[in-house]
């Protein structure tokens, strides 16, 4: 064998075995690559999630945030929760010093591998280590294939992704379930919250959330240099009252069966004129005075207080039921081939009840009774909540003890 072909491997593997660990005397140094939008504040909870999870189960790691956006009041948010958070500028990070600062990339939450440009970087940088927690995965490329095969661990938010990676090709060392870090979000914004539902006489416990959704979400109202798209428009203006036909006949029968009042709020941005036109101004006149519509958007803080003050939450979205659970408050899902697999994470934590397809029509008749049942039935629903609870922290303390073992 060549001496120096010898001398150069054996130096490479020295220097891998000396950074997979953070130098003796100093706390590890996590880099979290996250913070994808604040458009949304479901994209917006993917980072405190995250957080909040690194906080509990690695508290002495010193955590370092490579974010896509922390604009809209998001980036003082996070450092309100978290003061110790350092947080890089977004489309200025020098990847090489954080490389270089660091011991470990993790990827956090996203509709997919997000990121994959930068945790490619990273690996040309050298053999530091990295992990992805909490995607939703379509068919690999060939390329995401090799990156996904080359990380520490790879845990993926629903099961339909899981089964995608395996038939694709992807075989990780460590690969499983790893819930949606959104999860674990605990921000709130008691005060805020307190002051709306004082001025719209919504009381704790007598209320129900409901969020409206397009069939894509048209970014072109809400974010400068996206195109308009006509394809995406006429679907989502054919399906618009087939998609909240259901959603309003619930609203209406919740008022009339029940004592409880229902705030329509939004996720995102583009939800509050939505929510008004399809839901609101179509309710019976007898049904509207008990029915709220919030009319401007709202950060992840003030919405979580808000949540975890109500009776339980139903509608089109995916983020505000997951920060529900997380939180201990009921959430009904209702889903769409648009929005990828990730909704089916509800039968992977024991929430098939909970979920209805509404590109299946005979799933349609059995959201209004679901909706019933969750209102009029708290007992039970809280119990299935701590259920799914218990298998989110199950996984979640899995994830984490993964993370740890790769430090």
């Amino acid at each position: 064998m060549d001496r120096r072909y010898f001398l150069g491997v054996s130096a490479t593997l020295a220097l891998a075995v000396a950074l997979r660990a953070a130098a003796p005397g100093r706390p590890p140094r996590i880099l979290l690559r996250s913070s994808w939008q604040t458009v949304n504040i479901g994209d917006i909870a993917h980072t405190p999630g995250m957080l909040a999870l690194l906080e509990k189960h690695l508290p002495e790691a010193e955590i370092t945030l490579w974010p896509g956006s922390v604009d809209n009041g998001v980036g003082e948010m996070l450092q309100r929760r978290f003061p110790k958070l350092r947080i890089l500028v977004p489309g200025k990070v020098d990847v090489a010093q954080a490389y270089a600062d660091h011991d470990f990339l993790l990827h956090g939450t996203g509709p997919s591998l997000v990121a994959e440009k930068d945790v490619v970087r990273w690996r040309q940088l050298g053999p530091k280590p990295y992990g992805v927690l909490g995607i939703t995965q379509g068919k690999p490329t060939p390329a995401t294939i090799e990156v996904l095969n080359r990380a520490q661990f790879v845990f993926f938010r629903d099961g339909v992704s899981h089964a995608v990676a395996i038939s694709a090709g992807v075989k990780c060392p460590v690969m499983g379930l790893g819930p949606d870090g959104a999860f674990a979000t605990d921000l709130r914004n008691d005060a805020k919250a307190n002051a709306f539902l004082q001025a719209n006489q919504l009381e704790v416990g007598s209320f129900l959330c409901c969020i409206p959704r397009y069939r894509s979400t048209p970014y072109w109202l809400i974010k400068s240099g996206i195109p308009f798209d006509p394809v995406k428009q006429k679907r989502n203006d054919e399906l618009k009252e087939h998609d909240h036909a259901q959603l309003r006949a619930a609203i209406i029968e919740v008022v009339r069966q029940t004592k409880l009042k229902v705030l329509i709020c939004p996720e995102d941005r583009t939800q509050m004129a939505l929510g008004k036109e399809v839901l609101f101004d179509r309710l019976p006149d007898d049904v509207k005075p008990r029915v709220v519509w919030r009319p401007d958007y709202w950060l992840t803080d003030e919405a979580l207080s808000v949540y975890v003050r109500s009776a339980g939450l139903f509608g089109n979205e995916m983020h505000s039921p997951i920060m529900c659970i997380g939180n201990g408050v009921p959430a009904i899902v209702c889903r769409w081939a648009e929005q990828t697999s990730k909704g089916t994470m509800w039968k992977d934590i024991g929430l098939g009840d909970w979920l209805f397809d509404l590109d299946d029509e005979a799933q349609l008749s059995g959201i209004v009774p679901a909706v019933l049942a969750m209102a009029k039935d708290r007992a039970a629903s809280l119990a299935k909540v701590g259920q799914a609870q218990r298998i989110v922290q199950s996984r979640q303390a899995a994830a984490m003890a993964a993370l740890r073992k790769a430090l």
